[in-house]
């Protein structure tokens, strides 16, 4: 951290809310190009929480553009194939929707490759749907690959660096499907932030920012699975859409990477078929959105619950178990994330009061 940073961190007790107007009307997000320093990035969108796109530039030395990536721009179906094989990968029927999401099955990764080259031959369709290879955990499976690095604007992640602590899981993933698979609406794990590589291919983004997903809900408060669908024009389903703003839509091209602020709702299509590296993240930036969004969940929860609340000796623990089946976790474990992350910085200082 340079001392620019450093001040950034310190003068953070003086930042006043978020404010996202100037999104409502404007439908450009910031294009970097150019060198950036990381006190800039800090300040103008980690701390503002503001989207913005890199350049190709940012990606262009990533093994992965080369070796998964024909001259032609396609996925290198040959070269992934040698390298995955047989492994075990998810996969997700963009088809179907089960809840607010995609169903998924695990299948072995060339299985996926063969669905896939079948279904670009016939016309970008199959009668098995239109499947997604999302969420994968690559790095975590395959360690000593090392196709990308990540960027230094998004490294500092107490997300990861928890996981990895632990050794269990990580929250980097790889997707790659067809042109014409897609994401529904939802916003990003706890409240994440996340960063977004197209590889090769094409993504077409709609974001909206925090607070604007209130306008999308439908009488029962539930959030639309897709937010392009007719039926949010039913004012007596969705009574409050023409509130919101219009989406941001943001065109993401190949060796792109877009960062996706912490409580922006979006949808996401792939246009052409797509292959992208996407890590969820967390830090002293967006902590408090994280605490704001697990404190809105409990009380979702003990509301649902609440008329046994007299009956059950156990009442409050029954509502964390709950939380953790719904939103991933608890607050115990959001006490034992900050108390690792703590731990380490402080070995980290030890360390360097002894150079």
């Amino acid at each position: 951290m340079d001392r620019e940073a450093y001040r950034n961190c310190c003068s953070l007790v003086k930042i006043p809310s978020q404010s996202y107007e100037l999104f409502w009307s404007s439908h450009f997000v910031d294009y970097i190009d150019k060198d950036l320093s990381y006190s800039k990035f800090f300040k103008k969108y980690l701390l503002a929480n503001h989207p913005c796109m890199f350049s190709r530039k940012f990606t262009e030395d990533w093994k992965c553009r080369k070796q998964w990536v024909t001259e032609e721009g396609k996925p290198n179906f040959q070269k992934l194939l040698q390298e995955f094989d047989e492994t075990p990968v998810p996969v997700a029927n963009c088809n179907a929707k089960e809840y607010n999401a995609n169903p998924k099955q695990v299948m072995p990764f060339k299985e996926f490759i063969h669905y896939w080259k079948e279904y670009i031959q016939n016309g970008h369709s199959s009668p098995k749907g239109c499947l997604y290879l999302k969420d994968w955990h690559m790095s975590r499976d395959f360690p000593e690959h090392n196709v990308y690095t990540t960027p230094v604007f998004f490294s500092s992640d107490w997300l990861n660096e928890y996981w990895d602590t632990l050794e269990v899981d990580d929250y980097r993933f790889v997707y790659m499907g067809p042109k014409g698979s897609w994401t529904p609406f939802h916003a990003d794990v706890f409240r994440s932030y996340s960063w977004s590589a197209n590889i090769c291919g094409r993504k077409k983004w709609l974001l909206y920012p925090p607070g604007q997903e209130d306008f999308l809900r439908d009488t029962h408060g539930n959030l639309p699975y897709d937010v392009t669908s007719a039926e949010l024009q039913d004012k007596s389903l969705f009574p409050q859409f023409e509130e919101a703003c219009q989406p941001l839509e943001i065109i993401q091209e190949a060796g792109e990477i877009i960062f996706v602020p912490s409580g922006w709702h979006h949808q996401v299509y792939n246009l052409e078929d797509t292959i992208s590296i996407n890590h969820n993240w967390l830090n002293g930036c967006n902590i408090d959105i994280m605490w704001q969004f697990l404190q809105y969940e409990l009380s979702s929860v003990q509301k649902e619950i609440d008329e046994w609340k007299n009956t059950m000796d156990s009442w409050h623990q029954h509502c964390q178990v709950i939380m953790k089946a719904c939103s991933g976790i608890d607050y115990g474990e959001f006490a034992s994330f900050l108390k690792i992350i703590a731990e380490n910085r402080m070995a980290f200082f030890e360390r360097m009061l002894l150079w």
